[in-house]
């Protein structure tokens, strides 16, 4: 008789390297001890669950409760072996799954948790720590709003005011980018009193000081600089127009503007090995006093004024732009339109003139000359009626732009003064240049947290706990890309070596710096087949290629989290 013979599939893919990875990092292990489930809850660990939802959302790029479940059913295999749990697909109902959130959005213990994975994470990956990054997101939605509730009106990030937001503050460790500390609150929060408390508790968590804080114009508020002085960290960030008004910039650049102050160039070796001028300026240093907590603080803060090459240049292009499109439109009040009258006198033509200058925002910038003229012409009889003089208005404006009031305003362009408690001797003002130029890693973190692969937007969660305890989740997420591409970035540095085929259609285009998701996206296509054959079973997992290989040697995993799972193993799946 023949043997019936039945075979299914299932998708590994990248399951097996983000599990690792979240192993590696004591992820299951730690949500564990810090959030307790409660009583009714059986099966796999609340630690174990939102792990492998978190993977799914890794792997999949949705956060949606509702798709977990049919995800764990058609994986159950590869899942229990990577996890070593008896994972049935029942137990990530997105009822389940609400609760673990609801776990998740207790602020006192999540600040527990984090410092314990920041702690583990440090020691585990022997990383460095000397420059937190700090900024804030905005996260919007179809959401109700209610008094007490986190979702409410406020400046959109997104460019979305007519929706309720949330908002998420982000003290990242450089230069991996990596979250220390996530902080989620209400939308109409202002940045500015966010700073101190996100800056409290990267300091509790880490146990350290000394560090070096990184963050915009909103972080220079002056208690958030003095907070930062007494606790004896460092800050570098942007003084505000406020905070450094065009008066006193005045001040700061005269001495350059006369040529009398010397300027260091901050330089750097581009992709081609030319050397390109990137900013110049000088410092000053002044003298602060603040009182914080009853007593008084004070410190001397250098001042950097920094003119960036590529801003001056940009901003120097568009204001020409805008010149010209000031000066087409100038030229055209002269000229009659149909169902359009030209302004009729000369105070008319001097209005409609500066009303062009200010909607291109060139005022000051155009001499304006408005000539009237009388014509008079005769109209000879007609009708029995006698010739006439006629006379007739003429306005006409002439416009020129005024070179010496444009180069006046150019002047001002690129220039920005950056405040820094930092002594020189450790951060000098090319290396603070370079410093803050790094905003992009932050700003890199929240574009994959709002987007793909973590997909926090648009969210589909309508509960304020549930959105919090979402986000805090998927801020673990975004730790596990950001030392999956550490680790092969480093390691590639290390061994002098770079890494091809991640690129379609250019299999021998190479980097030394691939992203996380590139790296993830090389797993795509691995299958585990199951083959029955009557009463036996058989499995076979897609070979691995040189380039997986290479891969998981940099992670510094076996080839064996693939190998395993064709392994025999100790009865089905439930």
């Amino acid at each position: 008789m023949t043997e019936k013979l039945t075979i299914t599939t299932e998708r590994v893919d990248d399951i097996p390297v983000l599990l690792s990875q979240a192993k590696k990092m004591g992820v299951p292990d730690l949500l564990d001890r810090h959030f307790r489930s409660h009583g009714n809850w059986e099966g796999t660990s609340l630690g174990w669950t939102m792990t492998v939802w978190l993977i799914h959302i890794l792997s999949e790029g949705d956060h949606r409760l509702n798709q977990a479940q049919d995800w764990v059913a058609q994986r159950l295999r590869t899942l229990q072996m990577s996890t070593g749990q008896a994972v049935r697909a029942l137990e990530w109902s997105d009822d389940r799954l609400g609760i673990g959130l609801d776990a998740l959005s207790d602020d006192d213990k999540w600040q527990a948790f984090e410092r314990d994975l920041n702690r583990r994470t440090m020691r585990v990956y022997n990383l460095q720590r000397s420059r937190v990054r700090v900024d804030s997101t905005t996260a919007s939605g179809y959401w109700t709003v209610t008094e007490d509730g986190r979702f409410q009106f406020g400046h959109s990030k997104d460019h979305r005011p007519d929706l309720p937001q949330l908002k998420v503050m982000l003290s990242a460790l450089d230069p991996l980018g990596m979250p220390l500390v996530t902080q989620v609150v209400s939308g109409e929060r202002a940045d500015d009193p966010l700073y101190i408390p996100a800056i409290q508790q990267v300091s509790a968590s880490l146990d350290e000081h000394g560090l070096l804080y990184i963050g915009d114009c909103k972080m220079a508020a002056i208690g958030t600089r003095a907070f930062i002085q007494a606790q004896k960290d460092y800050y570098l960030c942007p003084l505000s127009d406020k905070q450094m008004p065009k008066e006193l910039l005045a001040v700061y650049l005269t001495p350059v503007w006369q040529e009398e102050q010397e300027l260091t160039e901050v330089r750097r070796a581009g992709l081609d090995g030319e050397v390109e001028t990137l900013a110049s300026g000088y410092e000053q240093s002044v003298v602060l006093s603040q009182e914080i907590d009853g007593q008084t603080v004070s410190w001397n803060e250098r001042r950097l004024v920094i003119r960036s090459q590529q801003h001056a240049k940009a901003s120097e292009e568009a204001l020409r732009t805008r010149l010209n499109k000031a000066r087409t439109q100038l030229a055209q009040l002269n000229t009659p339109k149909q169902g359009k009258e030209r302004p009729k006198d000369a105070e008319r033509m001097r209005t409609a003139a500066l009303a062009v200058l200010k909607r291109h925002r060139v005022d000051g910038l155009f001499q304006l000359t408005v000539d009237e003229q009388v014509q008079e012409r005769t109209v000879r009889a007609y009708g029995g009626r006698p010739d006439r003089i006629e006379t007739k208005r003429l306005v006409t404006l002439q416009a020129a732009v005024d070179e010496q009031a444009v180069q006046k305003t150019v002047r001002w362009f690129g220039w920005r003064v950056y405040a820094t408690n930092h002594p020189g001797e450790t951060l000098s003002l090319q290396e603070a240049v370079f410093a803050y130029r790094e905003e992009y890693l932050v700003e890199r973190g929240f574009g994959r947290l709002k987007g793909k692969p973590l997909s926090l937007t648009p969210m589909y969660l309508q509960s304020d706990t549930r959105a919090t305890g979402l986000i805090h989740l998927l801020s673990i997420g975004l730790r596990i890309l950001t030392l999956i591409e550490h680790q092969v970035r480093t390691g590639l540095a290390e061994r002098q070596e770079k890494l091809a085929g991640l690129y379609a259609g250019n299999p021998k285009r190479t980097t030394q710096r691939p992203t996380a998701e590139a790296l993830l996206k090389a797993f795509k296509g691995i299958y585990l087949s199951t083959i029955t054959i009557g009463d036996q079973l058989h499995y076979h997992v897609t070979p691995l290629s040189a380039l997986h290989e290479k891969i998981l040697s940099l992670l510094d995993y076996p080839v064996d989290i693939y190998s395993q799972l064709a392994r025999e193993f100790p009865g089905p799946a439930g």
